[in-house]
């Protein structure tokens, strides 16, 4: 995990205005435009400022590194320390490049720096590889560089739809700032498993004489095939638990800790349209004992 707070040569306690003074000292120096300068650490530093400048994210990357972070300009993907990803949950509120711009423009004499052209793409994912993770390469094009290749690490339990921000990883111009990368996730729907916060959920059919004597059956699981007992006297809509076999917890969830949300199947008994001679005198009998 990146310590942002030695990054920029800051206490953890540092006001704001400490932490912009750090980084407009550490801007002067490492900016790639003047002579001695380094880009890595020049977007190392500002992945640092990005954070530490925002309260919401500074407070999200005080407990201890939330999903919401990501790879950063670096390119590595997931890693909790990062400041690249920006999820919908923290309401859209990215770093603030204008704040950027206007401290790199006094530290240049007053000429606004420009910032590059954000870039967006869209990535595929399998239901499985939304609950669990991904990594995903993708190239894009930029002016000083024609194309660039991007490894994008998908935290567990993203959402069809959700969007990903990696500051930094977009058009790149020289001297400037680099735009921002924003990735666009589209997950494949499962055959019969869908997704409710850390849990996910099934429906499974179930025969009326199994609902009412009780039976075993074997569950296909995002882990493998488990056996599931289903109680005698199951009721139609009856919800069964499988602990454990949900959705990994955020390192920011209420536990403090990791583990993964549950399995919920909820039974639905099937009644037959027709019965046979046989069936029916069956039914017959159990109604005459008011069952």
């Amino acid at each position: 995990m990146k310590d942002y707070y030695k990054i920029l040569g800051v206490n953890k306690d540092a006001s704001e205005e400490e932490v912009k003074k750090a980084f407009r000292k550490l801007a002067h120096a490492y900016h790639p435009d003047k002579s001695g300068g380094d880009e890595a650490k020049f977007k190392e530093i500002s992945e640092a400022y990005a954070v530490l400048s925002d309260k919401k994210k500074r407070e999200q990357y005080d407990l201890g590194g939330m999903g919401g972070f990501g790879g950063g300009a670096g390119g590595a993907g997931f890693d909790p320390s990062g400041f690249g990803f920006d999820f919908s949950q923290f309401g859209g509120q990215g770093f603030d490049t204008g704040d950027l711009s206007d401290i790199l423009s006094s530290i240049f004499g007053g000429r606004r720096v420009r910032r590059g052209r954000d870039i967006a793409v869209d990535i595929e994912l399998s239901f499985q590889e939304s609950v669990f993770g991904a990594e995903r390469r993708v190239v894009i094009n930029s002016k000083l560089v024609k194309q660039k290749e991007v490894s994008i690490a998908v935290p567990p339990g993203i959402d069809d739809g959700q969007m990903i921000r990696l500051s930094a990883m977009g058009e790149t111009l020289e001297g400037g700032v680099p735009g921002d990368l924003y990735v666009k996730v589209h997950v494949r729907k499962h055959p019969y498993l869908r997704k409710e916060g850390y849990n996910l959920v099934m429906d499974l059919s179930a025969k009326l004489s199994e609902a009412l004597l009780g039976s075993e059956r074997v569950i296909g699981t995002l882990d493998g095939e488990v056996t599931m007992k289903i109680p005698a006297g199951t009721k139609h809509g009856t919800i069964l638990r499988i602990k454990g076999k949900g959705v990994p917890y955020a390192q920011s969830s209420s536990t403090g800790k990791g583990g993964r949300g549950d399995l919920y199947v909820r039974t639905v008994v099937e009644i037959p349209e027709k019965l046979s001679k046989e069936a029916k005198k069956l039914v017959e009998e159990l109604k005459k004992q008011g069952i």
